[in-house]
């Protein structure tokens, strides 16, 4: 086990003006699981392949257990790579295509396959060792290539969306085990995802990136409780946070007839980014003075809860990010489409953002 630093690692691809990953400073503590996330572009995955040596690394450092990598052979670095294609080979059988790395070594037959077992053990493999890939799931495929990894005893881990041929259900369940199993083994491990659920509930820290630039790391409920700018407020969360472009009037937000104060020392702008989550939202009633009015447009029923789109009037002067907010509610509140809500925040749950840069007030 080591942990794991990057100092200013930037990578370009040929061609290109616009670095992949700029500057990336991430700190990642021995035994620790790290969760990159972001979407599609933002440099996640080329950042873990920097890490294991299969991209070059423009600018900057990495180093693993205190020994500088950066330009270290693959083999050289002693990282584990778990990629979203299972890469078995078909003419082998589950026992072989986990021992062939350590035959490659050198490994001895006896130990070899003591660590087979051992790998077998933990991911429920036994009985279809002696199976080829053609006749395993895609989850027992997928824990095959885990359990390669595994045999390996390495110093890191690294896995490049490794859940993403899967099936929503069993997206879930393996993505508990390789959580467990991680805790049980102690291996530091960097996890390249685009499913900010799945990093959430994994990760023991979360590092978001956009246009190859870190925005945020920190544990999952420190992300979604305090994130730093617009993109990390609309990013985590499922749905993310409603961002709305609301007019100032002296040290208040304006949106309908709400009228939200600003934070002490604000400085003065015309408008500003209000952010609610959709759990913060109040249903109240007409009588109740200070709301502001939003129409349902549609209804998204998931048993124990819902989650409602509403819209504003066409006049208002308040605009959304996403052209609704979102309004969640328990399954024993009853709401139809067309229907008019009124809404309060609840005062310690609204966020304020720069309308100009995005970043948090």
């Amino acid at each position: 086990m080591a942990n794991v630093q990057f100092a200013g690692v930037t990578h370009r691809y040929d061609g290109t003006d616009r670095p992949a990953v700029d500057r990336l400073d991430l700190d990642i503590a021995d035994g620790e699981f790290l969760v990159l996330v972001g979407p599609s572009g933002c440099g996640k995955s080329t950042s873990l392949r920097m890490l294991a040596g299969l991209e070059s690394t423009s600018d900057g450092r990495i180093e693993i257990g205190g020994t500088d990598v950066t330009h270290m052979a693959p083999r050289a670095r002693d990282v584990a790579m778990v990629f979203q294609s299972y890469a078995l080979y078909p003419n082998m059988t589950v026992e072989q295509n986990m021992g062939f790395a350590l035959q490659n070594a050198g490994v001895g037959k006896v130990e070899r396959r003591q660590r087979v077992l051992e790998a077998a053990q933990m991911l429920e493999l036994e009985p279809l060792l002696g199976r080829k890939p053609a006749k395993l799931s895609g989850g027992q495929r997928q824990r095959v290539a885990m359990g390669r990894a595994i045999v390996r005893h390495p110093k890191v881990f690294c896995m490049d969306e490794p859940l993403s041929n899967l099936d929503a259900k069993l997206r879930v369940s393996t993505r508990s085990q390789i959580a467990a199993l991680q805790r049980r083994l102690g291996t530091t491990t960097v996890y390249v995802t685009h499913d900010q659920v799945e990093a959430m509930t994994m990760g023991d820290r979360v590092a978001v990136l956009l246009g190859g630039r870190l925005q945020q790391v920190a544990r999952p409920r420190e992300l979604y409780d305090n994130p730093v700018n617009t993109f990390v407020a609309s990013f985590i969360g499922s749905p993310g946070m409603n961002l709305i472009t609301a007019p100032v009037e002296g040290t208040v937000a304006v949106i309908g007839d709400l009228r939200i104060p600003l934070p002490t020392g604000a400085p003065k702008r015309s408008t500003v980014v209000v952010g609610v989550r959709p759990e913060a939202w109040n249903l109240v009633g007409e009588w109740r003075k200070g709301a502001f009015s939003v129409t349902v447009d549609q209804i998204e029923e998931l048993g124990a809860e819902s989650f409602i789109h509403a819209q504003g009037a066409p006049e208002a002067t308040w605009e959304s990010a996403t052209g609704h907010i979102v309004i969640r509610v328990d399954r024993k509140t009853s709401v139809t489409a067309r229907e008019q809500l009124r809404l309060l925040p609840n005062p310690e749950e609204v966020f304020f953002f720069s309308a100009e840069t995005g970043a948090r007030l």
